[in-house]
């Protein structure tokens, strides 16, 4: 369905906005000096840092809100005051801003309406969105970004009109929603200009960086986060998938003989083995699995007089029927089959000769999610940059 949106959207555009980019831009040069390269990494830098502040900024004052002693009804009526005194200040900042994201692509504006841009919009977006007022995303980020990318182009390499807003602009878009490459393509649809795509690439991938060494969440994620639902990352892979049976089994555990009989295994000094490994398996000759033998069965020959049934080999009272793992199956369909049988442990068996490898069980799956879940931490540690860090 959102296919075919999409592209019930891309043919009616054509007839609508005709099939050029929505922001023109005078093309810019193929290739660029090693100095405007660089100048791309310091441009990702400071659209990582600005990022990171309006995100920052957002949350900031959703915090204040929530301390005024004033039900939360009334908090959308005070941010729209501000975005009204952010609009007599300086009414550029109002609006979507599309006509003022193409003049700056253009380079046709002055300082004094990039300085109006960056800080009156900043001020009033963050307070428009920290008071629940409704407010967009896009557009605004495209619009400081490319004020700071306008306040750059001052003093960095001159590429052309336009050339560093639009830098900027797609490197801020890109570390505050947490997608770089989806920056990229957007700032190529909007402006046709293939030749941007290195340096747009070197420059979102910075800020990118910045903002995953100083914030733990997106700007979209902490909200989710704040309502109490735990995100390690947007978008991460099952880690029992990433990890396989053979990682966290027990191998080398304690096996009995089909034709053994249920006086010489109870009669063993092996017998306390069962104690800590509660799962027999039972193999012949070869090795090869033939059933298993639980510590409630020893339990209960134990109980009702084992010597009485002294005399029967185990391969008469094993339970025949069991369920195994492979050790070079991902852990998460050992469990997905644990779950399925309501059991807690399992043997792993070697393909083929079905010979007794090791057992698998939930308190190895525990610790392995344990293991993984100190990894998370660690790579979620953030830089301490003060504000930088969202909490």
């Amino acid at each position: 369905m959102i296919d075919l949106t999409r592209a019930v959207a891309a043919v009616l555009r054509r007839y609508i906005l005709g099939t050029g980019p929505l922001f023109p831009v005078p093309f810019h040069p193929l290739v660029i000096e090693p100095t405007a390269l660089l100048g791309c990494v310091l441009v990702g830098v400071l659209a990582g840092a600005l990022s990171a502040l309006l995100s920052n900024s957002i949350y900031a004052v959703e915090d204040a809100f929530s301390h005024l002693k004033l039900h939360w009804m009334w908090w959308p009526a005070i941010g729209g005051v501000a975005v009204g005194i952010g609009g007599l200040i300086f009414p550029q900042a109002l609006g979507v801003g599309y006509d003022t994201i193409g003049q700056l692509l253009q380079g046709s504006v002055t300082t004094k309406v990039i300085l109006g841009i960056l800080l009156v919009k900043w001020f009033i977006w963050a307070v428009s969105l920290g008071s629940g007022t409704s407010g967009g995303v896009l557009a605004p980020l495209l619009m400081m970004g490319g004020a700071l990318g306008g306040i750059e182009a001052m003093f960095l390499p001159n590429e052309g009109a336009g050339f560093w807003p639009l830098i900027s602009m797609a490197a801020v878009l890109g570390s505050t929603m947490g997608a770089p490459l989806t920056a990229v393509i957007f700032a190529f649809e909007l402006t046709h200009d293939a030749n941007v795509l290195l340096p747009l690439l070197i420059a979102t991938m910075a800020a990118y960086t910045l903002t995953v060494l100083t914030l733990k969440r997106s700007i979209l994620t902490e909200k989710i986060a704040r309502r109490g639902y735990h995100l390690s990352r947007e978008y991460a892979v099952d880690p029992l998938e990433l990890l396989y049976v053979r990682e966290v089994m027990q191998p080398g555990v304690h096996t009995l003989l089909e034709m053994e009989t249920i006086r010489e295994v109870l009669s063993s000094p092996q017998l306390i083995d069962w104690h800590v490994q509660r799962l027999l398996p039972v193999v012949d000759e070869q090795g090869g699995l033939v059933g298993l033998v639980t510590s409630g069965d020893l339990y209960e020959w134990q109980k009702h007089d084992g010597n009485a049934i002294g005399g029967r080999a185990l391969r008469d009272v094993i339970r025949a029927k069991s369920v195994d793992a492979s050790p070079d199956e991902p852990l998460r369909a050992a469990v997905h089959r644990m779950a399925e049988n309501g059991i807690t442990r399992m043997p792993v068996l070697e393909a083929g000769t079905r010979r007794v490898l090791g057992i698998v069980s939930l308190d190895d799956v525990l610790k392995a999610r344990s293991r993984h879940l100190e990894e998370e931490r660690r790579k979620e540690r953030v830089l301490g940059f003060g504000s930088l860090s969202l909490n």
